[in-house]
């Protein structure tokens, strides 16, 4: 089955650990995204789900403030579609983290539209979020 990728980066003006703790925090993930609900622990093996349940998946792996690597599915995936993977990279740099976000194995035809997901529904409302702290 052919499927898509996408990759895209950003600075974000707070530290590694500010973005890692937050993204990995029920509450502060749904702030930093003004989203709906999200269900998320730092705990390898647990399973999320973020946007009132549009999203869901399983944390894989995590490497405290540098990465985290998850499952992530999304509704309106075609049933027979498998998860896809989303590896999200934090660097420091002079002016924040450098957020890197690498998402394969997306149903073909979809991974436009997430690319521009990723951007406005957390990249713009992240660089908001953390611009004000």
């Amino acid at each position: 089955m052919k499927t898509d990728s996408i990759k895209l980066s950003t600075v974000i003006p707070a530290t590694p650990e500010k973005i890692y703790k937050a993204y990995l925090n029920s509450k502060q993930h749904a702030a930093m995204t003004n989203g709906g609900a999200v269900k998320i622990s730092a705990k390898v093996g647990s399973k999320f789900s973020a946007w009132d349940g549009y999203c869901s998946g399983k944390i894989l792996e995590l490497i405290e403030n540098k990465k985290i690597i998850s499952t992530w599915w999304a509704a309106e995936f075609p049933e027979e579609a498998e998860d896809s993977m989303l590896e999200i990279l934090l660097e420091p740099t002079a002016k924040g983290t450098k957020l890197t976000l690498t998402q394969t194995n997306i149903p073909f035809g979809l991974g436009k539209n997430y690319k521009s997901g990723w951007s406005d529904f957390y990249f713009k409302p992240m660089l908001e979020y953390f611009s004000k702290k």
